[in-house]
């Protein structure tokens, strides 16, 4: 594994598909970070160790060289900003060994010492598709939330892999934080480029960098505007969106003032002028 001296600033990004990634939202942050900037492969885990073929089967794919099996597997590969170098972890959610799992994970991000472990989720809620998706970002570090506006984590209940990643990292010294975007469950299917925007942006606020968008805001919009169509069709589905709409109205969102407005601004240019404070 390479060592952290050829990377620059480190940050390690993880998402998974299956239970942590309603409508691909967050492992498709992973792939357009992927596909965006140069990528290069570093490893991936042998699936014999973490997979069962019954509930994630291998697929069968056509290549330029003929047809090709393909097996689940995690993979790391690094993707390489300007700013600083992302490692991207991604890959079904494993079935089997998942301590193992995660001791393997750690013993590679500790030969890189990263400033910091970012996972990614999105979760199904009673969000409406017409308003900003939220992103909910939390963390055990104390003096992490505090520095990047974040709040400790109080969930109680089943976990996934990413959560039990980010309790390894925890454990190990690893600073760590998560983020879940909240996905309309009355359109739970895929793709979702407004949520994945939605973790792009909050993504930008933790690396203090501006991240390349390319086509995904108008990709955003016009998943909105289909979905407004859709809805339109429907008289209940409408009925409801409205319902939703109104509760999220009364639910007593921070109140936006001209002092937060103008913080907001600064960051903006700040991540997309000469460039920000380390997060290190």
């Amino acid at each position: 594994m390479t060592a952290r001296g050829q990377y620059t600033r480190p940050v390690v990004v993880v998402a998974f598909e299956g239970w942590n990634d309603a409508a691909d939202a967050a492992t498709a942050v992973i792939e357009h970070l992927a596909e965006t900037y140069p990528t290069e492969l570093l490893f991936q885990l042998d699936s014999d160790d973490y997979y069962d073929y019954q509930i994630v089967r291998p697929r069968v794919v056509e290549t330029d060289s003929g047809r090709e099996l393909v097996w689940p597997s995690a993979s790391v590969r690094v993707a390489h900003l300007p700013e600083r170098d992302l490692l991207l972890v991604s890959g079904p959610e494993p079935n089997l060994h998942w301590q193992r799992f995660c001791e393997t994970m750690l013993s590679a991000f500790g030969s890189l010492e990263p400033e910091m472990v970012i996972t990614l989720g999105a979760m199904l809620t009673d969000t409406p598709h017409s308003r900003p998706l939220p992103v909910t970002g939390n963390t055990s570090d104390t003096g992490l939330a505090r520095s990047l506006g974040l709040e400790p984590s109080g969930y109680e209940g089943p976990a996934g892999i990413t959560s039990v990643l980010g309790d390894f990292c925890r454990q190990a010294g690893l600073r760590e934080v998560s983020l879940w975007a909240s996905v309309p469950h009355y359109v739970a299917a895929p793709p979702n480029p407004k949520a994945t925007l939605a973790l792009l942006t909050r993504l930008e606020d933790l690396l203090d960098v501006a991240l390349r968008l390319d086509e995904l805001p108008e990709l955003a919009r016009a998943w909105q505007r289909g979905v407004d169509e859709l809805a339109a069709e429907d008289s209940e589905i409408s009925d409801y969106i409205e319902s939703l709409e109104a509760q999220q109205d009364e639910s007593g969102l921070p109140q936006v003032t001209g002092d937060s407005i103008a913080r907001e601004f600064e960051r903006y240019l700040r991540r997309r002028g000469s460039g920000g404070p380390s997060i290190g």
